[in-house]
């Protein structure tokens, strides 16, 4: 090892002075790019990769603070359609909202209702329909009223077909008999 750094030496000595220069300039260059090959470089292109991280997981972050914000809305609606959801419940625990639902639209749109019955379901792979036939009378504006408040229900009722007649030949009172499902996703 010193034999190589006398070597060293001795051939620094023999250089003339522009000679040393190059050489001098030569090695802080070599220098410079070893260091920015063997630390920097390294170095700054981890940092990159940590800070694209950073960023991904801040996108995260503010999508997962937007949904948790909005939380309580979608639990209100995933109350709100619960309801289509069937779960496996029985005809009858189906139904049976349904046909109160049905009542209290007509006490409020004055409708009187001379029958209601259901009619049974049937499946549509994955999903079940139940009709509900019904006979009722009132003044027209009540029975569109009626009408109205069956097809925006949050029972999510469809009026399949609907009959209406006049009472008798010289009343304001018709009489209508409807068809109307519930649509129930298994």
């Amino acid at each position: 090892m010193m034999l190589k750094l006398q070597a060293f030496y001795t051939f620094l000595a023999r250089l003339s002075k522009r000679e040393k220069i190059v050489f001098y300039g030569a090695a802080f260059f070599v220098s410079v790019m070893a260091l920015d090959r063997l630390i920097i470089s390294p170095i700054s292109s981890k940092m990159k990769l940590l800070d694209d991280q950073i960023k991904k997981k801040e996108e995260a972050i503010k999508n997962d603070i937007r949904i948790i914000a909005q939380k309580d809305r979608i639990a209100s609606l995933s109350n709100k359609y619960a309801s289509m959801l069937s779960g496996g419940s029985s005809t009858e625990e189906t139904v049976t909202p349904v046909l109160k639902e049905i009542e209290g639209l007509a006490n409020a749109s004055s409708v009187y209702l001379i029958d209601v019955k259901s009619t049974g379901f049937k499946d549509t792979g994955q999903m079940r329909e139940y009709s509900i036939v019904l006979n009722c009378e009132a003044q027209m504006e009540q029975l569109v009223d009626f009408m109205y408040k069956i097809e925006n229900s949050d029972k999510f009722l469809l009026i399949e077909r609907y009959q209406i007649v006049p009472k008798s030949k010289e009343s304001s009172i018709a009489r209508c008999s409807m068809s109307i499902a519930k649509i129930v996703v298994l």
